[in-house]
């Protein structure tokens, strides 16, 4: 008994040891030995993390090294547009909002100056094609509406008068050229009217000289009215449309 008092005391004495070591792992914050695959990995990580940090500063590089400029507060300014009519400052209007016209609305002439005009009255009275239209730059801005003629018809294209007037002058250099292209092609218009009716005529004198010939080239069959009695053993018949007499006898 007596010896196996200290094998006793020497066992207690080395699992007091290992809690202590496994007390001060947990305080100090020990962890186990990384893999070598795992060490590997984090490697890799740190030099991709790395790549994209340099590619970031070679594309957006910083004022100064190692510091970022502070992005200054925006000012809230109000950009006021002048009005080309009244040269005052205003904000926002109609013609500006749909056309990108820079006239306020109290400036706004609807019935004469900034006037509206259908697609087909700009390419009849100044000469636009839909490539002028559509196309030419800067495309001319237009609102849509329905058709106050007909609910069922298509939709109208309204576009401000004095942007087409611009740019019907842009494609034909002057007022002038347009009016001497107008004028051309009324005249053109006018040699075509003039030609189809002339065509018309023809064919209608054709038409009636045709029905005179038939007329006069068909046989004419007599319509025979009531017989006469002439003499004992003589009759006659008249026709009844050219007046031909017809003699004959009867035994």
């Amino acid at each position: 008994m007596a010896g196996a008092a200290p094998a006793l005391m020497e066992e207690e004495e080395e699992k007091e040891e290992e809690k202590k070591k496994e007390t001060k792992k947990e305080t100090t914050g020990e962890r186990p030995p990384l893999s070598a695959a795992a060490l590997a990995k984090i490697e890799r990580n740190r030099q991709r993390a790395l790549a994209l940090r340099q590619a970031r500063l070679a594309a957006r590089p910083y004022p100064a090294a190692g510091r970022m400029a502070a992005a200054d507060a925006p000012v809230l300014e109000f950009d006021y547009l002048i009005c080309g009519d009244c040269g005052k400052e205003f904000m926002d209007s109609y013609l500006m909002q749909h056309f990108d016209w820079a006239t306020c609305d109290n400036c706004r002439d609807a019935e004469d100056k900034h006037k509206l005009i259908t697609r087909t009255e700009a390419k009849e009275e100044y000469l636009l094609k839909d490539c002028d239209l559509d196309k030419r730059e800067p495309v001319l801005r237009f609102i849509v509406k329905k058709n106050p003629h007909n609910s069922r018809w298509g939709d109208m294209k309204l576009y401000l008068k004095l942007q087409v007037i611009k740019r019907s002058l842009e494609v034909w250099g002057s007022e002038e050229s347009l009016q001497e292209a107008k004028e051309l092609r009324r005249d053109t218009r006018e040699k075509m009217k003039q030609k189809k009716f002339d065509k018309k005529v023809k064919e209608l004198r054709r038409a009636v000289r045709s029905s005179l010939w038939k007329k006069e080239a068909r046989i004419h069959e007599h319509e025979y009215g009531p017989e006469e009695n002439i003499d004992e053993d003589t009759f006659k018949k008249t026709c009844t449309v050219c007046g031909h007499e017809l003699t004959y006898e009867k035994m």
